[in-house]
């Protein structure tokens, strides 16, 4: 077979065009290995999050390895303590929390909070919807509305731990809907597989919690979404939001990730460039897509200014609903 010079160079060029080597191998990364710690049980938001960190920064060529660790229970409150003791000073190591974790250490009156470890970035936000099974005896809102109206006590709801984001969302609906928050039938688990076995079971009368923890359940048809919690609907989701159902409440839970405490600035700066850049990466991109995660990326100072000004708003909320 005869081959010209020209097919030959075009020929190397396609072969070498196929040749490209993956992420990791152009370039030694951030981090040979990163000990993630996640404050609650596998199956869950906080769990789901940190193996979506692990596959976008792995996809990125920016760690090598990632170890992970979960430790389960209120709210992060008893991980939490562990974390802080365990991984002081380690620059290699960070912990998934958010939201939860603030009416979390409110409610149990914690010695440890998350004022205890270092802020590195806020990454997503996503609303909770409400839902109840689909063989249940309620179908729609206006049927738990009437319910939560007659007498909150009957309406057994689950969802995260006690002083949660799900938590604050119910009360704040029995108090618009003019029964005392005090009164929630609240019944808190420690990761999102749990609370879908008790919704599922009929243990529970509904649930709260994220989208994407409920998401394939409601595909399935086993749950029933009766509507969600942030401001505007879900994109892609045909779920109305309370508000839209003359409800005035509006609460979404946020997500992010910190250091250990008693690091170096160097260290702090080190980790804010890696999460940074698993943000900025085509694999976080998918994954903020395929779960319904709306992109809160924050980092350093402005997210510290909002971290503490999202502490005092609890405090003073969950006085209000008789939660603190």
């Amino acid at each position: 077979m005869n081959i010209s010079k020209r097919d030959f160079l075009s020929m190397s060029a396609a072969a070498g065009a196929s040749l490209v080597l993956p992420a990791w191998a152009q370039g030694k990364p951030l981090f040979d290995t990163i000990n993630m710690f996640v404050p609650a049980a596998p199956g869950g938001g906080w769990d789901g999050t940190a193996r979506a960190i692990e596959r976008a920064a792995k996809a990125a060529g920016l760690v090598g390895n990632m170890a992970f660790e979960n430790v389960g229970g209120a709210g992060g409150m008893v991980g939490l303590p562990r974390f802080v003791n365990q991984r002081k000073g380690q620059g290699n190591s960070l912990m998934v929390g958010g939201s939860v974790m603030i009416g979390a250490g409110i409610a149990n009156k914690s010695p440890i909070t998350i004022k205890n470890v270092t802020p590195i970035a806020r990454l997503t936000e996503e609303a909770g919807v409400i839902v109840v099974p689909a063989s249940g005896k309620i179908k729609t809102w206006k049927e738990l509305e009437a319910a939560i109206k007659a007498n909150p006590k009957a309406v057994s709801v689950a969802g995260g731990s006690a002083g949660g984001t799900d938590h604050l969302i119910l009360g704040m609906v029995i108090k618009a809907l003019g029964q005392s928050p005090r009164d929630a039938a609240y019944v808190a688990f420690a990761g999102g597989g749990p609370a879908n076995a008790a919704i599922l079971g009929n243990q529970v009368v509904a649930g709260i919690s994220g989208y994407s923890e409920f998401e394939e359940q409601i595909k399935a048809g086993k749950m029933i979404p009766l509507a969600v919690s942030g401001k505007s609907r879900i994109p892609g989701v045909n779920v109305p939001t309370l508000v839209e159902l003359g409800v005035n409440v509006s609460e979404s839970n946020w997500r992010g990730v910190f250091a250990a405490p008693g690091i170096s600035d160097k260290q702090r700066e080190t980790l804010i460039d890696f999460v940074t850049k698993v943000t900025q990466s085509a694999a976080w991109k998918q994954e903020l897509e395929t779960r319904k995660w709306t992109n809160a990326f924050m980092t350093e100072r402005p997210f510290e200014r909002d971290l503490a000004k999202d502490i005092a708003d609890k405090e003073v909320l969950m006085k209000e609903l008789g939660l603190a």
